[in-house]
């Protein structure tokens, strides 16, 4: 049994003029398609005053088994998402210096870039054929660990393994005399 499954998609972002002092544009992820046309990254497909809409990426969507208990966790939201993750790549002598990273299902991994603060992470609703790809990958490879509790090891309390001797003991032992009055 292959312990992977992979689905191309293509990628639509909206670039947004916006009143900014420092940034230009606004980015957002769009929509996701299925079965996109292998089309050049940045193809413009739509604009309008202020807008355009651009075919960003032809990406992949790669499950992995280890990965099963992410994607039921993002299965039971009430919206199931994908996540995209933006890099700016300055390498790029081009208009626009975004390029698609990563495009993935668990929101354990999106939450890694996010925490990094280097990468843009836009989410958007799951459309449903891939909800019915995820869902059939969930059922051939997921299994629940019980949780199973753990139980605390018996501790004698005049023990004194854990710590130090405590500090009444030692001024015993170093004036016995205080232990006469």
């Amino acid at each position: 049994m292959k312990n992977t499954k992979v689905l191309p998609v293509g990628i639509v972002v909206e670039r947004r003029k916006i009143n900014h002092p420092w940034r230009d544009w606004a980015w957002k992820v769009i929509d996701i398609v299925v079965g996109s046309p292998e089309l050049e990254d940045w193809t413009v497909l739509r604009s309008g005053e202020g807008w355009t809409w651009f075919h960003a990426a032809t990406s992949e969507i790669e499950l992995h088994a280890k990965e099963a208990e992410a994607y039921v966790f993002n299965m039971k939201a009430v919206k199931p998402a994908i996540y995209v993750v933006l890099t700016d790549d300055e390498d790029i002598e081009a208009e626009i210096s975004l390029r698609v990273h990563l495009v993935t299902a668990s929101p354990y991994e999106a939450q890694d870039y996010l925490d990094s603060g280097e990468d843009m992470v836009e989410s958007m609703e799951m459309p449903p054929e891939i909800v019915a790809w995820i869902d059939e990958f969930i059922a051939k490879h997921y299994v629940e660990e019980p949780f199973i509790k753990r139980q605390r090891d018996k501790q004698n309390p005049d023990d004194y393994d854990f710590g130090q001797e405590p500090i009444v003991d030692i001024r015993k032992r170093q004036m016995p005399q205080l232990e006469n009055e």
